[in-house]
Formats: C-alpha cells, sequence, structure tokens
C-alpha cells in the first residue's frame, strides 16, 4: 500500500523563534522552555534600545497559578520585582463625585442553606439591614487596613484569600530571562530588519537582524508588542478595534517615590475617575505607578496633564505618553506565527488584563503545541478562544463605565445603549431580575468569575429586584445575625496580620513569610 502524501499543511516543529522580549516574550520563552525544552530548540530576539514603561503592572489572581506552574517561589518573585501584594481594585468617583467602592479578589460570606449567599444580601441590602457587598469579603477588610497574608491551611477566613501582586513589569521580564536561559533559552540582541516567507503567504521562513544574522525557524511567536512586526506587518492579520465600546485611548504614566520611608503600602489598585477616564495609583515596593488613562475625544493632552498633576499634589514628576487603541486581532495564529502581548492586540489597563492574556496565550499554545502534523487546526482553535477572551474582558470593562450617573460627556457617552456590546445589554436586561451567576460564563473563555461581575454591579449600585421571591429568604433577623458573624470573623482574622511594609520588609531581607 502506498504510504498517502504528507498534508500542505504539516509539518514537524523543532524549533521556536521568539520575536520581542519584555513581559509578553519572556513569560513564552520561560513557560515553554520549562514544560517542553528538552524537545525544542528555542531562540529569543530582542533589543535593549526598545525600553519599557516601567511604572508598575497590576495583575489579578490567574499570576498565583501559572507562576507556580514554572516553579517560581513567591518570595524570590516579589523581591526580584519590586512587587506587592493587591487584594483588589478601589474605584472612586466612578457612580458619581464623593462615591466609592471596592473590588475584592475573591468570594464573600457564605451561602444560607440552599439560598445564595447573595440574594439574601440583595434583600437584607433593600430594607438598609446589610452593608455593600464588598463589606462581607475578607479581601476588602485587609486591604482597608493596609494588612495582609498569603492563605493559611484550614477552614477558616483566611484560607480563601485571593490576591494578585503589583510589581516593575522589567523587572519581572529580567527575572524570567534568567530562568529562561538557565533552561536553555538562546537570546539574541538587536531588531529584526526584514520578514522572510516560504512560498505560501502564511508561513515565515525566517527573520533576518539589522546586523546581518539570519535566523530560521518552524514556529515565530510574534512579542513585539504594538509594533507587530510578525503578524501584522509581514502577515497582514487584521486588527478589530473597539474604540467605539471602550473610548479611552491615551495615558499619561509616571512614577514618584513615597513621601517617607514608613508611608504605609496599599495591598489594592486605586482606580479614581475623572471628567474624561481615570487615573490608576499603584504601590510598588519603593515608590508608586502613577498614570491618567482619558479620551482624546474628550480631554486634550494639556488637560490630562492638569489632572494627573492635580491627583499627584504636586509637578515634579515626568511623564510618559502613551497612546493606545483598544482592540485585538482577530487571527492572532496565521500559518506558523501566533502573536502574544501587544501584537495581539491591547484593552485598556482597567482591571489589569495585560498580563492574563499574555498567560492564557502562552498556556493554549503549550496545550495546542504542534510538534507534528497539521498546524492549522490548533492555529483555528486558537482564533477562537483568544477572540472569545478579549470579548468577554471587553463585556467587563464596559460594565464600568455604562453604570455611571457622571454627568460629563464622555460618561454619557458611555451609558448611550449603542457603545454596549450586545451581549452585555442582554445580561443587564437578566441581572435586573436576578444576579450574575456561573451559568452566565464559559469558564474556559473567562478571565473573571460570577462574584467579580457582582461587585461592580452592585458597587455601582445596580438594582436588582427579587420582589417575586421573597418567599423563598430566611427572617430578617436570621439573616442579620450572619451578616454580622462573617464581619465579626473577618475582622479578627484582619487583626492579627501584619502590615504590608512589614511583610516585604521580612520578604526583601530574606526573612520567613509570616
Amino acid at each position: 500500500m502506498t504510504a498517502a502524501p504528507p498534508r500542505a499543511d504539516t509539518q514537524t516543529i523543532k524549533r521556536v523563534v521568539i520575536a520581542g522580549g519584555g513581559t509578553a516574550g519572556w513569560v513564552a520563552a520561560a513557560a515553554l522552555s520549562k514544560h517542553l525544552g528538552p524537545l525544542l530548540d528555542i531562540v529569543l530576539v530582542e533589543s535593549d534600545e526598545i525600553g519599557t514603561v516601567g511604572v508598575g503592572e497590576a495583575t489579578i489572581p490567574p499570576i498565583q497559578a501559572f507562576n507556580a506552574l514554572l516553579g517560581i517561589d513567591e518570595r524570590a518573585f516579589v523581591a526580584a520585582t519590586n512587587g506587592t501584594f493587591k487584594l483588589g481594585i478601589e474605584f472612586v468617583d466612578w457612580r458619581r463625585t464623593g462615591h466609592c467602592y471596592f473590588h475584592p479578589f475573591g468570594t464573600y460570606g457564605h451561602d444560607f442553606g440552599a439560598i445564595p449567599f447573595e440574594a439574601i444580601w440583595q434583600r437584607m441590602r433593600q430594607q438598609g439591614r446589610a452593608e455593600p457587598l464588598d463589606a462581607y469579603a475578607l479581601a476588602t477588610l485587609a486591604a482597608r487596613a493596609n494588612r495582609f497574608t498569603t492563605p493559611r491551611p484550614g477552614n477558616t477566613p483566611l484560607g480563601h484569600i485571593g490576591y494578585a501582586y503589583h510589581f516593575d513589569a522589567g523587572l519581572y521580564a529580567r527575572f524570567l530571562r534568567g530562568r529562561a536561559e538557565a533552561q536553555g533559552v538562546v537570546r539574541h540582541e538587536g531588531r529584526v530588519a526584514q520578514v522572510e516567507r516560504r512560498a505560501e503567504p502564511s508561513r515565515i521562513e525566517a527573520i533576518v537582524m539589522e546586523h546581518g544574522t539570519r535566523i530560521a525557524g518552524d514556529l515565530f511567536i510574534d512579542c513585539s508588542g504594538f509594533r507587530a512586526e510578525l503578524i501584522g506587518k509581514a502577515l497582514g492579520a487584521p486588527f478589530q478595534s473597539v474604540q467605539d465600546q471602550l473610548f479611552t485611548d491615551r495615558a499619561l504614566a509616571c512614577k514618584i517615590g513615597y513621601d517617607r520611608a514608613d508611608a504605609p503600602i496599599e495591598s489594592f489598585t486605586i482606580a479614581t475617575a475623572h471628567a474624561a477616564g481615570w487615573t490608576w495609583d499603584i504601590a510598588l515596593e519603593g515608590a508608586r505607578g502613577i498614570g491618567c488613562v482619558y479620551s482624546s475625544a474628550h480631554m486634550t493632552d494639556d488637560r490630562a496633564a492638569e489632572v494627573l498633576q492635580r491627583y499627584i499634589g504636586h509637578d515634579r514628576f515626568t511623564a510618559r505618553t502613551i497612546p493606545f487603541e483598544s482592540g485585538y486581532r482577530t487571527q492572532q495564529w496565521i500559518g506558523n506565527c501566533v502573536a502574544v502581548g501587544l501584537s495581539g492586540g491591547f484593552l485598556e489597563p482597567l482591571e489589569s488584563t495585560g498580563v492574563v492574556l499574555v498567560e492564557a496565550a502562552v498556556a493554549m499554545i503549550g496545550e495546542l503545541f504542534p510538534h507534528t502534523g497539521p498546524i492549522d487546526a490548533p492555529a483555528r482553535r486558537f482564533n477562537t478562544l483568544m477572540a472569545a477572551r478579549y470579548d468577554r474582558i471587553i463585556t467587563f470593562l464596559k460594565l464600568h463605565y455604562c453604570l455611571s450617573r457622571r454627568e460629563e460627556p464622555f460618561w454619557r457617552d458611555n451609558a448611550a445603549p449603542d457603545s454596549i456590546p450586545e451581549a452585555l445589554r442582554d445580561l443587564l436586561d437578566q441581572w435586573r431580575y436576578r444576579p450574575p451567576n456561573r451559568f452566565d460564563f464559559l469558564i474556559d473563555v473567562e478571565s473573571f468569575a460570577y462574584f467579580n461581575y457582582q461587585y461592580i454591579l452592585y458597587g455601582m449600585d445596580f438594582p436588582t429586584d427579587l420582589a417575586a421571591g421573597r418567599g423563598d429568604f430566611p427572617d430578617g433577623a436570621a439573616a442579620e445575625r450572619m451578616f454580622a458573624r462573617i464581619r465579626r470573623f473577618g475582622e479578627r482574622a484582619v487583626a492579627d496580620l501584619p502590615t504590608n511594609r512589614a511583610l516585604l520588609h521580612d520578604i526583601n531581607a530574606g526573612r520567613t513569610l509570616r
């Protein structure tokens, strides 16, 4: 019997070339070399001339699992990156000026028999007999007290605390570089000058550096940032803008020192709304990363600079302007080239999704890796899942804006129905009569859980009418006792925790985590 000829889209992948460093490039290099290194020859190309913003990176809890997958010791990671712990995000002035709520990581309270906690809370809140939803999350209580600890074993409140990190992205890339190179990754210094294509238009043969070095490969990972040297410039992958839904398109970013050496270090990101966007405030171990995000259609650059200066309280800083467009490439894997990080897409920095999108892409590349056989099949699957993930994050980000009752044009435009994704409009219609639940979300493409949506909805005072089911609720006195008990347990647990600054001092001094 004559063997069937190999398919045109079939190849054996032995050499992976990563174009670009930074967080995306070195995450990809560290992860692939850790889990596929013995099977692959991995090369990374980057230029020291291409700098990073370096004003602080915020993350969400999935980074814990990803770091653990790489075998990273948490204390070493925090110390190496000027890192701090993050328990959530405080939203100031988003619903209206003077209004504030907290989006904590992790869940809240506990159910009352078969009745979900949020249903009891809704009923009691409407009667004025319950505090805001975030008050029943341990992460909120710890954040407000500027205290923190990693989860402790056992069925206690401290066993379920959710957290992430703030860190210097440049130092994180350097940290991962050390691990990747120790695992066999070879780094080449320089810029990409040319991309050589194969006979098939969607296949890359090699990249050629400015100094003439030619680097061939079987699979190319584009981590070249907004430049998108491979996936965009060479292969022409289309970019789908969502600027009509997420209006912000510029940021002014800077880093400033603390006023005094013993200043508190917040274990949360502060997001403060202004007339045409918001400011971020990220606490690092030795400084604060601060930025003003805004819509250039609603605010001038000069006015944004004034907003940033007013927030900081002085003008003794240098800010970098970062233009961006929210959106993503609908085809992030074409032929033998796959985009990771900014080359594949970018969504404004609210809710800190930059790193989780990198992690999700790299994890999928590892799971779908086409060592041999057809390469187009995993590419199609990757594109479907990444597009869905971006769409879900867009829905979550838009939720923060469209519920505002601020009167400035930027905020009125965000509340306009035609700027709200159809999927979100449908969910909001349902959530007027029931809280978000796990059946609203597809776990494989979600970056946020149903309780994350609840914190935003009810932090922004979204009304959910549960009157039709009021007969299913326990009596109010029992509910009040439960709420008080949850708060009391949480407050006792937090009271024994070290301050963030004391904990970080121990970590950076090499002492054991308490």
